[in-house]
């Protein structure tokens, strides 16, 4: 009987944080800068790892290095990124959570391009207008392998 409620957390927890009803997934960041003029205007959900915040007077800017999302919809930053973007809130986030370096998921609607610079090099960016967003746990440090071992033999090592 104790199994059931475990079982039900379980199903929760690996459940989407997004609704992605009229949401177009399959449209990138870079999608949408090639084609912008058709794609205005549709919702998106896409996520990746914060390059800069900035508050404005009502609103806050993100850009975000993109990344391909998983089934839990967290960008997964082993593959190749896809492209930089702006997502951009009504009101304040702190800027101090969304950190360089976070990893975000956000879902919104497509509201055009911005251009921009990327070092020397002219960029153009997709904008989101943020209607949802995840700020996903900060990446645990690596756990070291333990350095002794219970077993029989002989043991060798640094």
């Amino acid at each position: 009987m104790a199994v059931i409620p475990l079982l039900l957390v379980a199903a929760c927890a690996s459940q989407p944080r997004f609704d992605t009803n009229d949401t177009m997934l399959s449209v990138t960041p870079e999608d949408a800068v090639a084609d912008m003029d058709r794609l205005k205007g549709i919702r998106v959900l896409w996520g990746g790892v914060i390059v800069a915040a900035h508050n404005r007077e009502k609103t806050t800017r993100l850009e975000i290095l993109g990344y391909p999302l998983n089934g839990r919809q967290h960008p997964v930053t082993t593959e190749s990124p896809q492209r930089r973007f702006l997502a951009v809130k009504e009101g304040y986030l702190e800027t101090a959570d969304y950190a360089q370096g976070r990893r975000v998921t956000v879902a919104g609607t497509l509201t055009g391009t911005q251009s921009g610079r990327v070092g020397e090099a002219t960029y153009t960016y997709p904008v989101v207008r943020i209607e949802d967003s995840h700020l996903w746990p900060k990446a645990e440090s690596r756990r070291q392998e333990p350095r002794f071992h219970f077993g029989i033999g002989v043991l060798f090592g640094n």
